[in-house]
């Protein structure tokens, strides 16, 4: 867990439009939240280097560039020890077809998010990389059928 930064009115401000829009001009940020263009770089600035802001990205439409499957997987290792989650950590960070990887609580140790082509890929995915593993003991799929939200905004909250 990191530590939380003490953020205003004005920060949280700044944080809501970049994360509607991040490809705004620091002047249209600035009049979108309300101030002046320089405190609104020194802010953009902090957040950065505080880490709060983690990274710009462009959000691409899965679908439209051919990914058009997509599963939430559960995973049990065959002995969640210490050293077998780190493993398992630094395997999923190498597969690119998983999007999202979240250590959780149950009958499961991990959920993830896999994006393909297709079943087949998905397939191909589960056989060749997550299943060939030695770690995995148990993997359930549950496929997404129809995306009715996908926003990666936080709901923020002015103090």
């Amino acid at each position: 867990m990191t530590d939380q930064i003490s953020l205003d009115a004005g920060d949280i401000r700044i944080l809501r439009v970049l994360q509607e829009d991040a490809s705004l001009s620091v002047a249209d940020v600035a009049n979108r939240a309300g101030m002046s263009q320089t405190p609104c770089w020194r802010r953009i600035k902090r957040l950065k280097e505080a880490g709060v802001i983690r990274r710009t990205a462009a959000l691409v439409d899965r679908e439209m560039v051919g990914l058009g499957f997509a599963s939430y997987t559960f995973v049990k290792l065959a002995l969640p020890s210490t050293e077998n989650m780190q493993e398992f950590d630094r395997m999923v960070n190498r597969w690119p077809e998983v999007v999202l990887c979240e250590r959780i609580t149950g009958a499961v140790d991990y959920m993830i998010k896999v994006v393909a082509d297709d079943i087949k890929a998905y397939d191909d995915f589960l056989r060749m990389k997550l299943l060939n593993s030695q770690l995995v003991s148990d993997v359930q799929s549950r496929i997404v059928v129809a995306t009715v939200k996908d926003t990666p905004s936080l709901p923020l909250r002015e103090p």
